[in-house]
């Protein structure tokens, strides 16, 4: 996706918060990847089971690199206050105890869509693009200002309304994938809309200056960039490529979703 982020260079006033807030929103409007072809044509129930295996495969690499860009934010806040709060969204993924948290759930959903787990564990099936997009995302949390990497976390403020169309479209076209399997969905609704709001606070509070509000919005569009080029990886991957294998998973099979 080529979309150019829109500022007003001829001008160093800063925006209002509420501005801010909206040239943010726009951005997601505009760049979120629920407005990709292949998550389009997921939520219409044309996937095959090759494909959507492919994505679960595939997705579960940025899954589990989650908790790592977030304690790479978390190590770059001085306030304990902000690092405790921070530290939640590692334990929502990681868990508290093993066998809990979102990256447990999302093994099940691939072990419901007849992925073995050894499979998603095996780094060495990820697609190269896919590969890129992820490492490009966690070095740019590594690398930037606090307040570039916790604007970039915010397609959180998307999440909801992505899995509520999700879970639907799951439970409609893909009844062959256990219900169980959606519990990962599920839980996101509640905490992407947690954790966006608390994110939209701290870029309100922190970009005061117009330089630092064009980060913001630049590092938001940067983040939906990777969640587009993730796709873009997966869609252009056949079946039999790496992600998937023909073996248990099943990823041979070309049936539509619902078929």
């Amino acid at each position: 996706m080529t979309a150019t982020v829109k500022t007003d260079t001829d001008s160093g006033a800063p925006w209002s918060p509420d501005e801010l807030t909206e040239r943010l929103r726009a951005v997601s409007a505009e760049r979120y990847h629920d407005r990709h072809p292949f998550n389009v044509r997921m939520h219409e129930g044309t996937l095959t089971r090759a494909e959507l295996r492919r994505w679960i495969a595939n997705r579960f690499h940025y899954q589990r690199h989650i908790p790592v860009k977030d304690a790479l934010i978390l190590a770059k806040f001085d306030d304990p206050a902000l690092r405790r709060g921070w530290s939640r969204r590692i334990r929502d993924h990681d868990g508290e105890r093993a066998g809990e948290g979102g990256i447990e759930r999302w093994l099940r959903l691939g072990e419901a869509a007849g992925i073995a787990r050894e499979e998603l564990l095996d780094t060495a099936r990820v697609l190269p693009g896919v590969r890129l997009a992820v490492d490009g995302y966690v070095n740019f949390c590594r690398l930037r200002p606090a307040l570039d990497a916790v604007a970039a976390s915010l397609t959180e403020l998307s999440a909801p309304d992505l899995m509520r169309t999700r879970i639907a479209a799951f439970e409609k076209h893909y009844p062959w994938i256990e219900t169980e399997g959606l519990t990962y969905f599920r839980g996101r609704v509640g905490q992407g809309g947690r954790d966006g709001q608390e994110a939209l606070g701290l870029v309100r509070a922190w970009a005061r200056t117009r330089e630092q509000q064009e980060r913001a919005v630049a590092a938001l569009a940067f983040k939906c960039d990777v969640l587009w080029s993730l796709l873009d990886a997966v869609d252009g991957a056949g079946a039999g490529a790496n992600g998937v294998s023909r073996g248990a998973s099943g990823a041979a099979e070309e049936g539509v979703g619902h078929a």
